[in-house]
């Protein structure tokens, strides 16, 4: 077997050496590169789901209230809060779906209950029975909660 030139050797221990550190810089970029386009996905995400949720919440709020005070039901008020409950369906958890569904359906049970007075109002609020929407404020937080992007 022909002796090996120390030239050759220093020469492809160089090109290999080369080649590793380029494939590990490669990887490096693009793994970051990955987590700075996911990171920014699940903002984008949350911004979207954050301007829908408080968009639900003004509209079944000005809905229950309008339920508890009037037997007759508010169809424009209703069709809001069903839009942005099927909007919630194509992008958010079950969990916040669920949750969403309940609101919409007390509201639709309030409107069949005989009408509250202040006095009434007031008695739900101080114990709390008035607070229709905590159940899907506390899911979407968890939702929310559940969507932090992954550090490495």
């Amino acid at each position: 077997m022909a002796p090996v030139d120390v030239s050759v050797i220093s020469a492809l221990a160089a090109l290999t050496g080369a080649a590793v550190g380029g494939l590990t810089s490669g990887i490096a970029t693009w793994l970051n590169h990955r987590s700075q386009v996911r990171t920014e996905w699940i903002l984008h995400e949350k911004t979207r789901r954050q301007m829908l949720y408080r968009d639900f919440i003004e509209e079944a709020a000005k809905c229950y209230i309008d339920a508890l005070q009037h037997d007759e039901a508010d169809i424009p008020g209703l069709v809001g809060v069903y839009a942005k409950l099927s909007s919630m369906r194509a992008m958010s958890s079950k969990p916040v779906v669920h949750c969403a569904e309940d609101v919409a359906r007390k509201i639709l049970d309030t409107y069949l209950e005989p009408d509250k007075s202040f006095v009434e109002l007031r008695e739900m609020a101080i114990n709390g029975t008035i607070d229709l929407l905590r159940g899907f404020s506390d899911a979407c937080r968890d939702e929310f909660e559940g969507m932090r992007p992954i550090q490495f």
